[in-house]
């Protein structure tokens, strides 16, 4: 742990394909197409109801160690709860064995020198949740990070820390995952696929205590994958994965089920990582490049050289609204189809640009910022001139998807093993990714149409770019049509 930084615990105490398939599969087994209608998330409807707590429903009884009787203890046993009846049903099928839950639950204050060890350590200054190998339990702070976790992502972000938590419970009782450093980030992937697999069970509708929409609901528990990240990549100790590859595992354990997070290895990893940047060359490097008009005009060129348009946009960096007649402005940028114009507000998109930081009494940000919220707006509304000379619509729901996966083929084109062939003048470096699929599970403003109108589900958001990123524009064209 950096500082205050919270870094879920895992079974490191104890020292699927490159894209998302074209189907999904619910809780029973029948597959369902993912693509159909942008207005739906994995085959399920992008919903808008309630997300949390299931009104009415009697909290679970469990014995906890440690536990001071209150609201946070309440909703870890009702979670844990939830997860091992998923497990039941699921385990069973997986691995042809009973399921075996934890033999014991265990929370903890980290401001007190009095609280019950966990893991064979003490708990103070543990500010953290995390399943321990040793002694199959489960365990976690109940006082500083799930209550931030709760505030910021809801009660279902919080379900989702004891499902990650849970999935090491399974992988160790199933043998899935052998130890060595090699494997930490298999483990780890695995764990948030097997999340993902439990949240579409609560999106389902089939859990006791939980609830969810596929909206913002869903929204916000990807949010706090993204938050609780591996936030240095030049850190040895860093296994998690960085917030991209957290949200893929999760979507694939959400799309495909339980069965596809065991095929998760290390080759399977690497393929999605393909050739993207994995750590900065100095220590130095904060990988930051600031929002200037001599920088937007590099990224325009080399946008130019990725595409090819035999008419490119011209650009005016006097603001975002260029008075255009068939278009509403968005701000800081915006695309004018009838004078084939990008308007761009420097000022405004800088400060989307400014890098973050995590407040004095926080754990973890709501929102990961940086230099690419802005580069990727600006790379989506390069995309709508695109599609605009192709002949496609500029204002469907298809559009705005179509954005967020063609600014994907340009973040990869952007990668330093593919700069030579695409012509980059500019280079994508770690991080850039994470604050990209942050911004599109925030307002979505780089998956949205000429009008800046989006849809509803970050989920769906985050897998368009991603379509773009490691599936090329071919991918892109092939399902995001009208």
């Amino acid at each position: 742990m950096v500082g205050r930084r919270a870094a879920l615990v895992t079974s490191s105490l104890l020292a699927t394909a490159a894209v998302l398939s074209g189907c999904s599969q619910t809780s029973s087994g029948q597959a369902v197409s993912i693509y159909h209608d942008p207005f739906r998330v994995a085959g399920l409807d992008a919903s808008s109801g309630p997300s949390g707590l299931r009104p009415g429903a009697p909290d679970a009884e469990r014995d906890i160690v440690g536990t001071d009787g209150g609201s946070i203890d309440a909703l870890a046993a009702n979670a844990i709860t939830d997860i091992e009846t998923f497990w039941n049903t699921q385990y069973p099928t997986l691995f042809n064995e009973p399921f075996q839950p934890v033999d014991t639950l265990i929370s903890w204050d980290p401001t007190e020198s009095n609280g019950p060890d966990f893991c064979e350590e003490t708990t103070e200054d543990l500010i953290n949740a995390g399943y321990c190998s040793l002694d199959h339990t489960i365990g976690w702070d109940r006082e500083l990070l799930l209550p931030e976790v709760q505030e910021k992502f809801g009660d279902v972000a919080v379900a989702f820390i004891f499902a990650h938590e849970y999935g090491h419970a399974v992988q160790r009782k199933a043998g899935i995952v052998k130890g060595g450093s090699e494997s930490a980030l298999v483990r780890e992937q695995q764990a948030d696929c097997f999340g993902g697999a439990f949240l579409r069970h609560v999106a389902e509708d089939k859990a006791a205590h939980f609830t969810m929409n596929t909206s913002d609901g869903l929204n916000k528990v990807l949010a706090s994958a993204v938050a609780i990240r591996d936030d240095d990549p030049n850190d040895p100790d860093s296994h998690h994965g960085s917030a991209f590859e957290r949200v893929t595992a999760t979507q694939i354990g959400f799309t495909d089920g339980a069965s596809a997070c065991t095929r998760i290895d290390q080759e399977e990893i690497e393929s999605r990582r393909a050739e993207l940047p994995q750590q900065f060359d100095s220590e130095d490097d904060s990988g930051e490049l600031p929002v200037t008009e001599e920088t937007l005009q590099e990224f325009l060129t080399t946008f130019q050289s990725v595409f090819e348009l035999e008419n490119p946009p011209t650009v005016t960096f006097t603001g975002a609204d260029t008075g255009c007649a068939d278009a509403v402005a968005t701000e800081p940028v915006s695309f004018c189809p009838s004078t084939n114009t990008i308007g761009i507000n420097v000022d405004e998109l800088a400060e989307r640009g400014t890098p973050g930081r995590v407040g004095r009494r926080e754990l973890m940000q709501t929102d990961i910022t940086g230099d690419y919220n802005a580069y990727v707006l600006l790379a989506s509304r390069y995309t709508l001139a695109m599609q605009q000379q192709r002949g496609q619509a500029l204002d469907t729901p298809q559009t705005a998807l179509r954005a967020a996966c063609l600014a994907g083929v340009i973040t990869a084109a952007l990668s330093p093993s593919n700069a030579a062939e695409s012509g980059a003048q500019v280079t994508l470096s770690p991080g850039d990714l994470d604050e990209a699929v942050s911004g599109l599970l925030t307002d979505g403003l780089a998956a949205s149409d000429v009008n800046g109108d989006t849809v509803p589900s970050g989920f769906a958001r985050v897998d368009a770019f991603r379509t773009g990123v490691l599936g090329g524009q071919v991918s892109c064209d092939s399902r995001y049509t009208e």
